[in-house]
């Protein structure tokens, strides 16, 4: 006999990873951000990979707040709306991070 699809658990279970690896990413953005700093004064650099830290960061802070207004949603269409969101907030503070290495590897080396 054929299950019965469950597709509210499995958007819920998105919400609930999105919101809690991207509020764990905003804590990464800081603590490095931090540490940029403690090079940047001590090996006098200049780089923008801080500035550019912090943009990261506030694209995880929008995918994490997306993703929570998502588990508060009662209604599906706005609960995928906001899922995107989250996936597109979340996929652009990735590829800035991966650029923010790059910049930070370059300026200190």
């Amino acid at each position: 006999m054929p299950q019965p699809r469950m597709s509210k658990p499995l958007e819920e279970d998105i919400s609930i990873h999105l919101f809690s690896v991207s509020a764990s990413m905003v804590g990464v953005c800081l603590m490095v951000i931090g540490l940029i700093r403690v090079v940047i004064s001590t090996q006098k650099i200049d780089t923008l990979a801080d500035d550019l830290l912090l943009v990261d960061a506030l694209f995880f802070l929008c995918s994490c707040l997306c993703a929570y207004w998502a588990l508060r949603m009662r209604s599906i269409r706005r609960m995928h709306r906001l899922e995107k969101i989250a996936d597109g907030a979340f996929v652009m503070g990735l590829i800035l991070m991966v650029a923010v290495c790059g910049i930070i590897t370059y300026a200190i080396f």
